[in-house]
């Protein structure tokens, strides 16, 4: 490996500059689609990255060309030392976001300003609170919902992140753009994706074209109007004619994005996976406590990935249940 080398550029010149960490394999809530409903067997506490090794794996990728940071879980939120990783990580030079389920975001509100994170994602499902219990087997729809207000009141950037599912909340699709009329919110559908011990057929899930096909239903054609995507964006975006804010759909399943996917993925143990859906990872802790350079397996995993959704190319590939061999999303950071 020369000095000159990307080693964040795939075989595909795909150039990865966006890292997710996730800090915790804990949360508060256990959504349906993210958590087998026993929950899952937790690494043990010494095989967590501590504060000090997100920082110093953080600066590895910063320092290859990484751009943008977001921190999920679990929930990150419910980490203890959060606060120390959210000031050490905004002494880099990137943009810091992150994604939470919203029950205890308030409390963090001053730090978020102080150190200039903007962007937030909230995780919420329904806007009916018998079925938001449902889905994530807990009672905080009230709680969620109203520090996403107060989110958007206090200045910040914040996406709705809704996982869609047949039979529970498609009928939904309108109530959540109406959010948008009056709020600068954008509303993020996601297409149901498998993971471990998340019931997933093809049959639960709301594609693009069926969102976009009740929208239509809805809306006047010419009320809305298909809005020019961010480069590397993973979502489809749309905006109602004079509503405050847009929404937009993530269709990782029927429309998958993966030309111009720059994103890569720490778990909170320490393990590098190069794709969502990969079934291999790559150990970074391990070498680290070594006092080795990390760097080597950084490239050897980049190169490693593969041109579409780990292999599955197509959407029958993709459907078969042999094809997926990954961890449930609450052990990989959403």
């Amino acid at each position: 490996m020369t000095e000159t080398e990307n080693i964040l550029t795939d075989t595909f010149g795909r150039e990865h500059t966006y890292l997710r960490i996730s800090l915790t394999e804990r949360c508060n809530l256990r959504c349906t689609y993210c958590m087998p409903a026993g929950g899952i067997p937790l690494s043990p506490k010494s095989h967590i990255m501590t504060y000090e090794e997100i920082f110093t794996i953080a600066k590895e990728f910063v320092s290859h060309g990484v751009t943008k940071i977001r921190l999920t879980g679990g929930e990150p939120l419910v980490r203890k030392d959060v606060g120390l990783i959210l000031e050490k990580l905004a002494s880099l030079n990137v943009e810091l976001a992150i994604t939470t389920n919203g029950v205890i975001v308030d409390t963090f509100i001053e730090q978020f300003k102080r150190i200039g994170l903007q962007k937030i994602n909230v995780s919420l499902d329904s806007l009916d609170n018998e079925k938001n219990t449902t889905i994530t087997r807990r009672d905080y729809f009230t709680k969620v919902y109203n520090n996403i207000q107060l989110l958007v009141k206090e200045g910040f950037e914040v996406k709705v992140n809704c996982v869609l599912i047949k039979g529970f909340n498609e009928n939904e699709i309108v109530d959540f753009i109406e959010l948008t009329k009056t709020q600068p919110l954008q509303i993020r559908f996601i297409e149901f994706m498998p993971f471990d011990g998340n019931k997933w057929n093809l049959d639960k899930l709301v594609s693009l074209e069926e969102v976009l096909k009740e929208v239509c239903s809805h809306y006047d054609v010419k009320q809305f109007t298909r809005l020019k995507d961010a480069p590397n964006d993973t979502a489809k975006n749309y905006k109602i004619k004079d509503y405050k804010g847009s929404f937009a759909v993530i269709s990782s399943v029927t429309n998958p994005f993966c030309d111009s996917c720059n994103r890569i993925r720490l778990t909170a143990n320490g393990q590098l996976k190069n794709c969502l859906f990969s079934s291999s990872e790559s150990d970074l802790l391990t070498p680290l406590r070594e006092g080795k350079s990390i760097a080597p397996v950084i490239q050897k995993a980049i190169l490693a990935k593969k041109k579409v959704r780990n292999g599955m190319e197509t959407l029958e590939q993709f459907k078969d249940p042999d094809s997926h061999n990954n961890r449930s999303m609450i052990a990989i950071g959403g």
